[in-house]
């Protein structure tokens, strides 16, 4: 029987805690974890472990978090236990050349799009963003640009109307450590086949910030649904009525031939909001205030009326 690869995994968030169990529960030998360094979260910006830290620590692992992975030690670390592949799923830093060309066979990354579209940092949420039907996830082989290797395997994955980035993500991240999976037994068979990227048909998913997040009332109805959409759970979408802070969640776009400024509160029903956009009408159905909770928005007005003629921004 052929003796399971050996692995060093590299990865840090959420994502790819799917990858490390999957690798685990068939049998390959990790011989380390590498992941960032613990960072503060939460309100009380405690200083907290990475998700495959934590993950790898349950399972056993030894593991490891650099502040630099361009050191000599780092690489020679790497060298000296031997690896056959470096697995790579969202790690969160460029690999320079030589790390990259330290295992026997190749490092593996698992990006979550239909490369070469979206390749970079936030490929989720801008698949949602754009509208995109359908996206999924690439095993590739990592070389020295962003998201430019041979892709090795493919999963196409719908993107349901109601998706957010957030269900959209729990999903791409199960199907990423399928993928990977399929990917290694691929190499065992010598069944696998690299193909190049068209790099004229390249698309780019720049990573988000906070700010990314503030609602343009002039963009239209069903473009702002899919924003929201995608911008769910982070950075989460925003507007400001007066000094006030407004979290919305989601919204239905309405098809209505207005002439009213975007960012204007139209006249509905009481337990309605309705807000016109550079082309429809938003109707908003979750909302949170400032220091508030997530509510219908039923709820939020019965507390927080919002006047026809109101203009949000």
């Amino acid at each position: 029987m052929r003796k399971p690869f050996r692995i060093i995994f590299m990865g840090t968030p959420q994502f790819a805690v799917p990858g490390l169990q999957a690798l685990h529960q068939n049998g390959y030998e990790i011989a380390m974890v590498v992941t960032q360094p613990d960072r503060p979260k939460g309100r009380g910006r405690r200083i907290s472990p990475s998700p495959v830290k934590q993950t790898a620590q349950d399972l056993g692992y030894p593991v490891v978090q650099p502040s630099s992975i361009r050191t000599p030690d780092f690489a020679d670390q790497i060298k000296s236990l031997k690896p056959d592949f470096q697995v790579v799923i969202a790690y969160g830093k460029i690999l320079p050349e030589n790390v990259l060309a330290l295992p026997r066979i190749g490092t593996i990354n698992i990006h979550a799009s239909l490369l070469p579209k979206l390749r970079g940092a936030a490929p989720i949420q801008w698949a949602v963003i754009h509208g995109e039907p359908e996206t999924g996830v690439c095993s590739m082989l990592m070389d020295k640009g962003m998201d430019t290797g041979d892709v090795l395997l493919t999963a196409k994955e719908a993107i349901e109307p109601d998706d957010t980035a957030g269900t959209l993500h729990d999903r791409l991240a199960v199907n990423g450590a399928k993928v990977l999976i399929d990917t290694l037994k691929a190499y065992a068979d010598n069944s696998i086949q690299p193909i190049p990227q068209d790099h004229n048909l390249a698309t780019y998913a720049p990573m988000l910030t906070k700010d990314d997040g503030l609602i343009n009332w002039n963009k239209s109805a069903k473009s702002l649904e899919n924003f929201m959409r995608g911008v769910t759970p982070w950075p989460g979408a925003y507007t400001f009525w007066g000094d006030k802070r407004l979290k919305i969640f989601s919204a239905t776009p309405i098809a209505a031939d207005i002439a009213e400024p975007p960012g204007k509160v139209l006249v509905g029903f009481p337990d309605e909001l309705r807000v016109a956009t550079g082309d429809g009408v938003l109707s908003i159905r979750e909302i949170q205030g400032a220091s508030g909770k997530r509510l219908t928005i039923k709820e939020f007005l019965r507390g927080h009326p919002i006047q026809p003629g109101t203009i949000l921004g």
